[in-house]
């Protein structure tokens, strides 16, 4: 079939041609929007899930709803290693520069960008990769103590308030929020907690591996109250067949009923996969539709590219030490598993394995489902840990 016409799209954050089974969440997150716009209490949302699951997609999906409904956004990602204010302050300069040419808006938002100025020059040696263009002189006493809590809660404050004054709502949208420190965390939480307090027409939408709930409860206790968890997991068994059928219909070409199951059991539904095994089946069928020779074709390709790129990404960035924790892991299966027997299969005490097991939490590629527990944040990992680690070598490498 036409590689050309292929309508399958893997990738880092790449929309599905067809986003399915997400129906309800992106109803959710309209009715906040809604809510905001108005004055009316609500909570933010912060989407939960493992890798793969599309919450990037999801969130620029609902930031694009939002700048179609009128409502002003910032969109920022959160790499390791950058600080909040640094990721924070140049998308929202851009959006008080586009709320300053509104002329109901345009007093308050001049003041919003004179507090930005006070906010980053009081800020900068305390977080030195701060880099923004400064388009007002500061303003003294707002936003500019120096302190980020107290300063991030003027900011926030003086900027809904010019949101407010335009008939519409500030809506910030921060993906891999798991990488900001927990003191940058907590001065956001306070300064959200602050608008709602306000009624300002202010809200987050964020998304981050699962244990983001644990690091916004110890951010600040009263997190839970201010936000709603949702968690974005696999596909439901429907929804990932449409997943499939619908692009290859789109283009006039059909998969056949045992092709397609098998495709949905080998993925476990996760979206990310679906698009992968999607494609390679398409690229190695010859004509329509894709039988499950194709699929299963298809699927050595699957498992290169996914070893090449999906997983060997993420497995580059660790150190020996870490690899032979998550081959441990692997050796126990999919999981999730108590650290004890990790620790068992190593043959080290669990003390020992400790700073391992919390640099790889620090590095999102695992996390804990419960006291003592420990998980692959990354679908289908045990098994690229046992392909890339085979036999029984990797236990004494040193």
């Amino acid at each position: 079939m036409d590689p050309i016409r292929n309508p399958y799209t893997p990738g880092a954050g790449t929309p599905p041609p067809q986003l399915t089974g997400r129906d309800k969440l992106l109803e959710r997150m309209r009715i906040v929007l809604e809510r905001v716009r108005l004055g009316r209490p609500t909570k933010s949302v912060l989407m939960v899930g493992l890798r793969g699951v599309g919450k990037t997609v999801l969130l620029d999906r609902m930031c694009d709803d939002a700048e179609a409904a009128a409502i002003h956004t910032l969109r920022i990602e959160a790499p390791e290693g950058r600080s909040l204010p640094a990721i924070l302050a140049p998308q929202l300069r851009w959006a008080l520069l586009r709320l300053s040419r509104v002329e109901q808006a345009k007093e308050l938002a001049h003041k919003a960008l004179r507090g930005l100025t006070g906010f980053v020059t009081a800020l900068k040696l305390k977080y030195n990769d701060i880099e923004v263009g400064l388009d007002f002189d500061s303003e003294p006493g707002l936003a500019d103590n120096g302190d980020l809590e107290l300063d991030l809660q003027a900011l926030l404050e003086v900027s809904g308030q010019a949101a407010g004054s335009a008939g519409t709502g500030l809506a910030l949208f921060i993906d891999e929020l798991q990488y900001v420190g927990e003191d940058e965390l907590a001065a956001l939480i306070m300064a959200l907690h602050r608008s709602a307090q306000r009624r300002l027409p202010v809200v987050l939408a964020g998304a981050g591996l699962p244990q983001l709930r644990g690091r916004m409860g110890r951010a600040k206790s009263y997190a839970e109250r201010l936000f709603d968890f949702p968690e974005v997991g696999p596909l439901a068994p429907d929804a990932a067949c449409l997943a499939i059928t619908g692009p290859a219909e789109s283009e006039g070409e059909s998969i056949d009923a045992d092709a397609l199951d098998y495709i949905v059991s080998k993925t476990q539904g996760y979206p990310y996969f679906l698009q992968e095994w999607g494609k390679q089946a398409w690229d190695t069928a010859e004509s329509s539709p894709i039988t499950l020779k194709d699929v299963k074709t298809g699927s050595q390709s699957v498992i290169a590219a996914l070893d090449e790129g999906f997983f060997r990404v993420r497995f580059d960035r660790l150190t020996l030490s870490e690899k032979r924790y998550l081959r441990a892991m692997a050796e126990l299966g999919p999981g999730p598993h108590r650290s004890g027997l990790i620790a068992d299969v190593l043959e080290r005490g669990v003390t020992s394995l400790a700073p391992v097991r919390s640099q790889l939490i620090a590095k999102g590629m695992i996390w804990s489902p419960s006291h003592g527990d420990t998980a692959f944040t990354v679908p289908l990992f045990d098994g690229f840990m046992q392909r890339i680690m085979p036999g029984s070598d990797w236990k004494t490498v040193c």
